[in-house]
């Protein structure tokens, strides 16, 4: 599927990218602020990438009665996308363009809607290995096909681009635990959770923050950090229009876990929200860090994100 390469192609082009950036601008403030650093020949393709996110996870998340057919439902809308047959939707249209464009692989947005499927089933995760592999579908994935746009395919950038994203995802759960359990899903690990000496089951009918659960956290936002941390070496080796940017979401995800910290570690009773005066520190912060580095990267990707590199590769 291609816009036509004529006056009414190119209406129809900046008329699906107004409500892309509008599904952004609602649902993901955090990059909202950040994409602003990027150069237009990137920010629109990422834009229109992170619309159909949004739709799919809006699709899921509206959709509580009829969750099997909303899933077959984007399953549907998937395959049309890259049968080149978009579904009448500015999602649908903007993303076919972006996935002919920039050779997105369909295991990509297959694994994103695989973890959709995860949270509708509210799936158990045992293990920090689990929690990692849902953070690789949900958002290992948005990382990889972001790279994918920024003309990157080596698989130790992918790699670091996939931490970045779990990083991020790990940084939503801890987030979202109370907002989460309301809504009977529990995303930190059962073990973890058993060796605090905190009932899974039991938390979920009743969720209460006290100081076990905020040792839980504190692991959980421990190891995004290292993973934030080994993603500046691959943010430092992207095309240099693109670093600020994705710097700035970089700080600004992480700056999330550091109030929540700050708070205590209690995201039962309360939503920890960045100020709008310290993303904008960050986003300056992000401008001053857009140096290229020579540096070895010597760590290997996550065991759950390499089905993601070899994707790629394939």
């Amino acid at each position: 599927m291609t816009y036509d390469q004529n006056f009414a192609g190119w209406l129809s082009y900046r008329s699906d990218m107004r409500r892309c950036h509008g599904l952004l601008r609602n649902g993901s403030r955090s990059f909202h602020a950040a994409s602003w650093l990027l150069p237009e020949a990137y920010r629109s393709p990422i834009i229109a990438l992170y619309a159909f996110c949004r739709v799919a996870d809006d699709v899921i998340d509206e959709s509580p009665e009829a969750t099997g057919a909303a899933l077959e439902g984007l399953q549907a809308r998937l395959h049309r996308i890259y049968a080149g047959r978009p579904e009448d939707r500015a999602a649908d249209r903007a993303f076919a363009d972006v996935v002919r464009r920039f050779g997105i692989p369909r295991t990509l947005p297959a694994a994103l809607l695989e973890g959709f499927a995860w949270d509708v089933s509210n799936r158990d995760y045992a293990s920090w290995s689990d929690v990692y592999a849902y953070s690789a579908r949900v958002a290992g994935t948005v990382g990889t096909m972001m790279a994918l746009i920024m003309g990157v395919r080596q698989p130790g950038l992918l790699s670091r681009a996939c931490d970045l994203g779990v990083a991020m995802q790990l940084t939503n759960i801890a987030r979202d635990v109370g907002e989460d359990a309301v809504n009977g899903r529990l995303y930190l690990p059962r073990a973890a959770l058993a060796e605090a000496g905190i009932d899974a089951d039991a938390f979920l009918a009743n969720p209460v923050f006290d100081r076990r659960l905020a040792g839980v956290i504190e692991e959980l936002l421990q190891r995004a950090d290292e993973l934030y941390a080994r993603s500046e070496w691959g943010i430092a080796n992207l095309p240099g229009a693109c670093r600020p940017a994705i710097h700035a979401a970089r700080l600004i995800y992480a700056e999330i876990g550091h109030q929540l910290a700050r708070d205590g570690y209690d995201s039962v009773s309360r939503r920890t929200v960045v100020p709008g005066r310290r993303k904008l520190q960050l986003l300056r912060s992000a401008l001053r860090r857009d140096r290229a580095t020579q540096a070895r990267d010597v760590a290997p990707p996550l065991n759950e994100v390499r089905f993601l590199i070899d994707a790629v590769a394939e």
